[in-house]
Order: C-alpha cells, then sequence, then structure tokens
C-alpha cells in the first residue's frame, strides 16, 4: 500500500462513509446535502486511487462523476423544491471542506503528474469537482428562487 491509496482510503472511509449514513437517516434536507458532498468526496478518492493503482482510466471516472454529480444534485433540487423551500439546508461549512479536499488533491496529484495531457485533464476535473459542488449547494439553499416557479 503506498500513500496515495491510504489517501484515498481516508477520503473514502471519512467523506464518502459518513454521506453515505447522511442520506441512510435523517430529515429531507440532510439528506440532499449528503447527496452532493458523496459525489464531491467520491471523485478526489477515484483521482487518488488512480494515482496509487498507475490506472489512468480511473481519472476517466472521476470526470464522469464530476460532470453528472452535481446535475444529479440540481434535478433534485428542481424536483424537491416544494419540499426544501419550508426548510432549506444550509451545509457551507461541508461545502467548503469538500471543496478544500478537492483543491488539495488536485494539485497535489498535478504536481505527481508532471506537465502533460494529464495534468489538463486533472485541472479539468478539479474545475468541475469545484465549481459544480459550489453551485449545487447554493442551488439546494434556495439561492435560486426563480427554479421553484417552473
Amino acid at each position: 500500500m503506498n500513500g496515495w491509496i491510504l489517501a484515498a482510503a481516508v477520503v473514502l472511509g471519512g467523506g464518502v462513509g459518513a454521506t453515505v449514513w447522511g442520506v441512510a437517516t435523517g430529515p429531507l434536507r440532510r439528506r440532499v446535502v449528503a447527496q452532493n458532498l458523496c459525489t464531491a468526496f467520491a471523485c478526489p478518492a477515484l483521482l487518488l486511487l488512480s494515482q496509487g493503482y498507475d490506472r489512468p482510466s480511473y481519472v476517466d471516472l472521476a470526470l464522469v462523476l464530476a460532470l453528472l454529480g452535481p446535475v444529479g444534485t440540481l434535478v433534485f433540487a428542481r424536483l424537491l423544491a416544494d419540499e426544501l423551500a419550508a426548510d432549506p439546508p444550509s451545509a457551507w461549512g461541508l461545502t467548503y471542506a469538500a471543496a478544500a479536499v478537492g483543491a488539495v488533491v488536485v494539485p497535489a496529484l498535478c504536481v505527481a503528474t508532471g506537465p502533460s495531457r494529464a495534468m489538463a485533464k486533472l485541472l479539468v476535473v478539479g474545475a468541475l469537482l469545484i465549481g459544480g459542488n459550489l453551485l449545487a449547494s447554493r442551488a439546494l439553499s434556495g439561492a435560486f428562487p426563480e427554479v421553484r416557479r417552473g
């Protein structure tokens, strides 16, 4: 086991484990936030596993997850807008923590990879991961009231 795999195990065990528990229990507002954060923690874990096992295809999985995860959260925000309007979720601390995990993992992997096409792909994944997570969290907190009107 190398350091990359150990870091992935910490991210998966701590971040994804906690968010799976949040999705399985609690009120609706906690479940939708946990669903959003699960993507934000699983994507850096895939990037770390890609480096640890020397499997570049895992970066493609992380790219798809970074792209489709926030889209799924936006769909949930739209479909559950009426239920969430009465008690909007607010988890900015967790959102910033998940963004910080991505902001630490992506540059570390860029340094390990070196200048190449793979580094450009890592930077795209990082931008999608952080930007999508922040946008989806903002949508969940009710910051886009026009969504409720349809």
